[in-house]
C-alpha cells in the first residue's frame, strides 16, 4: 500500500499548483487522480480536455496561462460532448486519431442544458471520454438546483422553506441504457476508493467508444462543511451507500466497493450544512430510498451477472 501511494504522489501532475479552485475542493482531487491515472495508464498518448461552463472554466485560468499540462478546449454549456465529437474526428484526419478526448462536465451541464448532446454521442458510441463532475448543483453560478442536486438539499433556489422534492436523477442507469461499452462510478476518497478509482480509469483508457465515469465532487462551499473535510465526506458518502461504487463492463453490473459495516446516511449528511434542517423523519425517508437503491444495484448486478454466463 506505502510503494503504492509513494508511487501516486510522485507522478506528474497535469493539473499544476496555483490553479483557481477554491480551497478544499473536491473536483480539484478528482482532476489531479484522473490525469494522472490517464497518463499512467496511456503513457505518451495526447490528452484533449472539452470543459463546458463550468467552475473548471475559472479554474483552468485566463488566456494565455492555464493550469494544466494538456490542451484544454473551453465550450458553452449544451455543445460539450458534440464539440468533443468534432475535436475527435478533426484529430483523426490528422493522424492524431489515439489522441484522450475527454469531455469534463458538471452536472448541470451533463444532466440537464447538455444532455441531449451527451445522449447523441453515446447513441453514436463516439469515442470519448466523459467524466461527469457531479457536485450535485450549479455552483459556480451560485448554487442552484440541478437533475442532479439530491432530496431534501438545500441550494439557493430550494432554500429551507421549500427545499429539494424528489430524489436526484439516476444519470448511471441511464447511461448505461445506451449500451455503451464502459460506465464506472468514482470517488477519491481514502485509500480504497482512491484505488478503485484510478483502477477504473485504466480500464477506461484502454477501451475504444463512449466511455462514462460519474465522479462525486465535494464542494465546500455549496455543500457547506469545513475546507479540510472533502476527503472524509466523500469517504462517508461510499460508507454509507449514498454514492454507491460500480461498474457497467460491456453490460455486466459490478458493485466494485461493498462496505463491511455501512455507516447511517445521516452520518455523510450531517457532516454538511445543506443537509441541516432535515428532520428525523425525513432523513428516516432518505435511508430508506438509499437502500432500495442499494437492493437495485444488487438485483442488476446479479441479473447481468447471470446473463452473462448465459452467453
Amino acid at each position: 500500500m506505502a510503494v503504492w501511494l509513494d508511487e501516486v504522489i510522485q507522478e506528474e501532475s497535469l493539473l499544476y499548483p496555483g490553479h483557481a479552485a477554491c480551497a478544499g475542493c473536491g473536483p480539484a482531487v478528482n482532476m489531479r487522480h484522473f490525469l494522472g491515472a490517464l497518463r499512467a495508464a496511456t503513457p505518451g498518448r495526447e490528452v484533449v480536455l472539452v470543459i463546458p461552463a463550468s467552475c473548471w472554466t475559472i479554474i483552468a485560468g485566463a488566456w494565455p496561462v492555464s493550469a494544466f499540462g494538456v490542451s484544454v478546449y473551453l465550450t458553452p454549456f449544451a455543445s460539450a460532448a458534440a464539440e468533443a465529437s468534432g475535436i475527435k474526428s478533426a484529430l483523426g484526419q490528422r493522424g492524431l486519431g489515439d489522441a484522450h478526448v475527454v469531455v469534463w462536465g458538471g452536472d448541470g451541464s451533463t444532466n440537464d442544458i447538455g444532455f441531449a448532446t451527451v445522449s447523441a454521442a453515446a447513441e453514436r458510441n463516439e469515442d470519448l471520454i466523459y467524466v461527469l463532475n457531479d457536485n450535485e448543483a450549479y455552483m459556480n453560478t451560485g448554487v442552484q438546483k440541478s437533475g442532479g442536486t439530491p432530496e431534501g438539499a438545500w441550494t439557493t433556489t430550494t432554500p429551507v422553506a421549500a427545499p429539494r422534492k424528489g430524489m436526484k436523477k439516476d444519470i448511471d442507469r441511464i447511461m448505461a441504457a445506451h449500451g455503451i461499452p464502459y460506465l464506472a462510478t468514482l470517488a477519491a476518497g481514502s485509500v480504497p476508493e482512491l484505488k478503485d478509482f484510478r483502477a477504473k480509469v485504466t480500464r477506461a483508457a484502454g477501451l475504444h467508444g463512449f466511455r462514462f465515469l460519474h465522479a462525486l465532487g465535494a464542494c465546500p462551499p455549496g455543500w457547506r462543511y469545513p475546507t479540510g473535510q472533502s476527503v472524509e465526506i466523500v469517504r462517508r458518502a461510499v460508507e454509507s451507500r449514498y454514492f454507491p461504487l460500480l461498474e457497467v463492463d460491456a453490460g455486466t453490473w459490478r458493485i466494485t466497493y461493498r462496505p463491511k459495516h455501512p455507516l447511517p446516511v445521516s452520518e455523510f449528511l450531517g457532516t454538511q450544512g445543506r443537509f441541516s434542517h432535515l428532520s428525523g423523519e425525513r432523513l428516516a425517508l432518505v435511508q430508506q430510498h438509499i437502500d432500495e437503491r442499494w437492493d437495485l444495484l444488487e438485483r442488476l448486478e446479479a441479473a447481468t451477472a447471470s446473463e452473462g454466463v448465459t452467453k
